[in-house]
């Protein structure tokens, strides 16, 4: 008998992925959310088979490799575009930190990705907002933190066998398309605020149509928990005067283009000059040392 925190991959499909269980109601139905990918799903007890701690721990390594591996080849990009390399910047050069803000269904995806955000040098709040409530909390969320990239994801599904283009049978989209459309009234230039939203599976069209730059899925199939970071990442990075082409954004992503998908969108790299205080350069601070010393300069 599995219960509420188990481990568990699901025999009728192979075992193919992990899930955590959430809840099992008096009728033997179990609710399940994916460990590395953002889809709920449901299954009887009876198709649930316990995974013991050396596959959860080789599961858990090689998708934490995966990312490492991802992550590193975003900061080279970055670094390449110029907006993360110090040693490719001017004496005096600073760089305006991107302000993130992203709302998730998942207390353990959010922590996940608030730590990748911190690690490619990104400013990003995080809150765990359930899907349901995402649209009744995003405008003060934005009011209070006035991000210029807002994330809105957790987990989500299509009923199987069931018509794609009817809202009815997605668990959670109708969530996401109104809590886009909510920040869209706040601000509604898709260049000063960025939107990624949605999850495993979502209802892509219809989270696009509400006004959102990037979305999932078009292929309603799974998505990567870090594929909102990385999309969040190349836009940080790509600068202001740079249009992110949504072809070459794919292709840095664990999904592609079955998974996400969006417009094209400017970037919100900035560099600026000079640097104030203890950051200004030696060499002006002695010129300026030296010029209050000359007569009729300084006191």
């Amino acid at each position: 008998m599995v219960k509420a925190g188990d481990l568990v991959c699901r025999r009728s499909y192979g075992g193919d992925l992990l899930f955590r269980v959430v809840e099992a109601d008096r009728f033997g139905k179990i609710s399940l959310r994916g460990v590395n990918y953002r889809v709920l799903a449901d299954a009887p007890q009876e198709d649930l088979i316990l995974v013991d701690e050396v596959t959860i721990y080789r599961s858990r390594r090689e998708n934490l490799k995966e990312i490492e591996k991802k992550m590193k080849n975003l900061s080279e990009d970055a670094a390449i575009q110029g907006m993360t390399n110090a040693s490719s910047m001017e004496e005096g050069e600073m760089i305006h930190p991107i302000r993130v803000l992203h709302l998730d269904g998942d207390e353990e995806y959010l922590r996940l990705c608030l730590q990748y955000y911190q690690s490619l040098g990104m400013n990003a709040t995080g809150a765990v907002i359930e899907e349901s409530r995402q649209p009744m909390e995003v405008l003060r969320l934005l009011l209070k933190y006035r991000p210029e990239m807002l994330i809105l994801t957790g987990h989500d599904s299509i009923l199987r066998g069931k018509d794609i283009m009817k809202l009815e049978n997605y668990r959670s989209s109708r969530y996401f398309i109104e809590a886009v459309r909510r920040a869209r009234e706040y601000e509604p230039d898709m260049d000063q605020l960025v939107i990624f939203a949605g999850a495993c599976q979502s209802f892509y069209e219809k989270i696009l149509e509400a006004g959102a730059n990037f979305a999932s899925s078009p292929g309603r199939t799974l998505i990567h928990a870090m594929d909102p970071v990385i999309i969040s990442q190349k836009i940080a990075t790509t600068p202001i005067d740079q249009i992110v082409r949504v072809k070459d954004l794919l292709r840095l992503t664990f999904s592609g283009e079955k998974g996400v998908g969006g417009y094209e969108t400017r970037g919100k790299g900035r560099r600026g000059y000079p640097k104030g205080g203890d950051a200004m350069s030696r060499p002006r601070q002695m010129e300026m040392a030296l010029a209050r010393k000359r007569p009729g300069i300084g006191h």
